[in-house]
């Protein structure tokens, strides 16, 4: 076991409240305590901060690309470690890169690339997240139409078998398009189900709910929508308290107004999270990059493919952060909803997303304007 660091000079955000005057213990990649900086051992090696704050590192549940690459074109090893490493400087320290609906073959080489990352201890790998290909095409968004498919007893199998060699599987579906029989068998193997892209009612979602699924995916965007008589899937995200919901905050994919709706209706205990959908623009000075074939341009802070339709977003997670404290949201909350919420949402709380002892050493030093000036993961310096 070697010997402990501590980092002081900056307030320390841990997830639940503030500590001032504090230094953040951590040995061999994990926290051991938060604790007064009068309190230190005499000869603690430490890391001091010339004020700013420290918080928990970022949890990003929807990657699908960075650093000029997308999963999609070259799902392998290489790949994961490019979008991995291209988030960090935003604060991001564990992340699902993400395939967007694709062929079989390029969802075998995706979970394949992920057992690989998995096993190679790729810093910030979470796992990984396969939105599609069993969705809805009236509510299909960017995803090629002619790629989503019904799911088929093989799909399920190769599903339940991926997630035994992966630290965490989430898969988005429609639950028109997936029964809860096979929903209850994914989630029984640990699967953690999604609902997104879809066009159902509330009632088929909240058998999707009975049946496991946890989440929802972009909440608003590729989705059936909140009516007088029907609420729709934004309806039942926002009234079925075992659903989080994930939400692309840069003021294009929702509105601002519709996300303040959206917060003071959540029913707990689920929660909104953060999430950014990110492409492979971030870190870039990328002007249009390829999915599927097909082109998408960059511009005026968002991502579009020809006819318009939104591809993902030109966003990174401190970004989203910084836009969601901007709506009036407490700085606190802004940081779980980074943090600590997509964490609870997949069911990795224990060790990701906050900052008590046994949690890992994943945390991000900001500085004035909420600016990135390091992050840190397992103990390492990483940015």
């Amino acid at each position: 076991m070697s010997e402990p660091t501590a980092f002081s000079g900056a307030r320390i955000f841990d997830g639940s409240r503030w500590h001032d005057d504090s230094a953040l213990v951590a040995r061999d990649g994990t926290v051991e305590a938060i604790v007064a900086t009068h309190e230190l051992p005499a000869g603690t090696a430490r890391h001091e901060r010339a004020g700013g704050l420290i918080a928990p590192g970022f949890v990003d549940l929807q990657v699908n690309g960075g650093g000029s690459v997308m999963l999609n074109d070259r799902p392998d090893l290489e790949t994961i470690r490019i979008i991995c490493r291209a988030h960090v400087p935003f604060g991001t320290t564990a992340l699902l890169p993400t395939l967007i609906t694709d062929t079989p073959a390029a969802t075998a080489a995706a979970l394949a690339a992920g057992e690989a990352a998995w096993q190679a201890k790729e810093p910030g790998f979470l796992g990984l997240h396969l939105e599609g290909p069993h969705l809805s095409v009236a509510r299909k968004g960017a995803h090629d139409p002619a790629l989503i498919r019904p799911i088929t007893d093989a799909d399920e199998a190769s599903l339940i078998t991926a997630r035994r060699s992966l630290p965490a599987l989430l898969v988005t579906i429609a639950p028109e398009s997936v029964d809860p029989a096979r929903i209850r068998r994914l989630v029984a193997a640990g699967v953690v189900v999604s609902v997104g892209h879809s066009d159902a009612g509330r009632t088929a979602v909240t058998a999707a709910a009975d049946a496991g699924a946890t989440l929802i995916t972009h909440l608003f965007n590729a989705m059936s929508q909140i009516g007088n008589r029907e609420p729709g899937v934004a309806g039942a995200a926002l009234d079925e308290g075992r659903l989080h919901a994930g939400l692309i905050a840069d003021g294009i994919h929702v509105d601002p107004a519709t996300i303040g709706i959206a917060l003071r209706a959540k029913r707990p205990p689920g929660h909104v999270f953060l999430v950014t959908d990110a492409m492979a623009t971030i870190g870039t000075e990328l002007t249009e990059f390829t999915l599927n074939g097909r082109r998408i341009k960059r511009e005026a802070g968002s991502l579009r493919l020809e006819d318009g339709t939104l591809a993902g977003a030109d966003l990174d997670m401190i970004s989203a952060v910084r836009f969601i404290h901007g709506l009036g949201l407490p700085l606190e909350e802004a940081l779980r909803m980074a943090s600590l919420y997509p964490a609870a949402a997949l069911g990795v709380a224990s060790r990701y997303g906050h900052l008590g002892a046994g949690a890992g050493a994943d945390f991000v030093c900001l500085g004035e304007g909420l600016s990135v000036d390091a992050v840190w993961i397992g103990g390492s310096r990483a940015f």
